[in-house]
């Protein structure tokens, strides 16, 4: 019985996710044309509420091409392995409602986010484009030198709250956000999450200007929707991480979802606001400027929580 509710509750917080990912693009549309002073298209309906369902019936109703020399099944599956990828890992959200709720969940992310390079790869490599290589090779380099930074910021965040049950960060949070005293972290959690998101300034995976369309060039119809929902699903799901471990909040408290639609918007922002990055620049500042703050903050909070110790003994 208590397997059923929890599959029934996973159920309902997937398609939940599929409808925000579907609003994301509405307000994503919308920010850029106010950014860009343009109208967009998004006006369909009542304030363009119509919009994605559009969005939707166009895409997949629009003819599946399908490249004559590419390896077939990995080539259609990869679409649908990344969009898995990026549903799975929302189990790890710390909803007090009787989902699943287990101790190992930031492991469980980081081994979500590592899965989701060999999607982007094997989408790359399996359309037999060069272009979709090139995209390819350089989305699975970004997002390996980004993981590193990640993983150590969480481990920060590991050994000052003493777990790798997300619930914790919310009891931690309770008087004030760890947001105002680890605010360099914060940065580059962000910016980890753009480049990790394949979002501008580092989508160099899709780079439109260089690569045709990246990856994702032999995509049409429900392949490429696909790939762009699992993207969105990401992205929501970096902001719902971004404002657990640095805003706090309770999960089923209305301002906590105020403040994660606040994290998207600044993915979008950033979008409207920053140009695309040099490839060489992006490695430089993940293993020059990155790395030496994480560790820094690491080795820091180490010693806090060995201080800690030592006085309560």
């Amino acid at each position: 019985m208590m397997s059923l509710v929890m599959v029934v509750s996973y159920l309902i917080l997937i398609v939940c996710v599929l409808v925000a990912v579907a609003f994301v693009t509405l307000l994503e549309r919308k920010i850029l044309g106010y950014i860009q002073i343009r109208k967009g298209p998004n006006k369909v309906g009542f304030m363009g509420l119509l919009q994605p369902f559009a969005d939707a019936v166009k895409l997949f109703t629009k003819e599946q091409t399908l490249p004559t020399m590419s390896n077939f099944l990995a080539y259609y599956m990869s679409p649908v392995f990344s969009l898995f990828v990026a549903l799975i890992v929302w189990l790890v959200m710390p909803y007090e409602l009787g989902l699943m709720n287990f101790n190992m969940s930031v492991l469980f992310f980081l081994c979500c986010t590592s899965l989701g390079v060999y999607t982007t790869m094997s989408a790359g490599w399996s359309s037999n484009s060069k272009y979709s290589l090139l995209g390819s090779l350089r989305a699975v380099a970004q997002t390996i030198s980004y993981e590193v930074s990640l993983a150590l910021v969480l481990l920060s965040f590991i050994f000052l709250v003493g777990g790798f049950d997300l619930c914790s960060f919310n009891e931690y949070q309770k008087e004030v956000w760890f947001l105002f005293f680890t605010f360099p972290l914060a940065l580059v959690w962000f910016a980890s999450c753009l480049a990790e998101t394949n979002r501008t300034p580092f989508d160099f995976a899709e780079g439109e200007s260089e690569l045709v369309s990246g990856f994702n060039t032999e995509y049409s119809s429900g392949g490429f929707a696909l790939i762009f929902m699992a993207e969105y699903a990401s992205i929501l799901f970096m902001s719902m991480l971004f404002a657990l471990l640095f805003l706090g909040g309770n999960l089923i408290s209305g301002g906590y979802y105020v403040k994660l639609v606040m994290v998207a918007f600044a993915f979008v922002w950033v979008r409207g606001t920053l140009p695309r990055f040099r490839y060489d620049k992006l490695m430089y500042l993940a293993w020059k400027s990155f790395l030496p703050v994480a560790l820094n903050y690491l080795v820091f909070f180490m010693g806090v929580k060995l201080l800690c110790f030592i006085i309560e003994m």
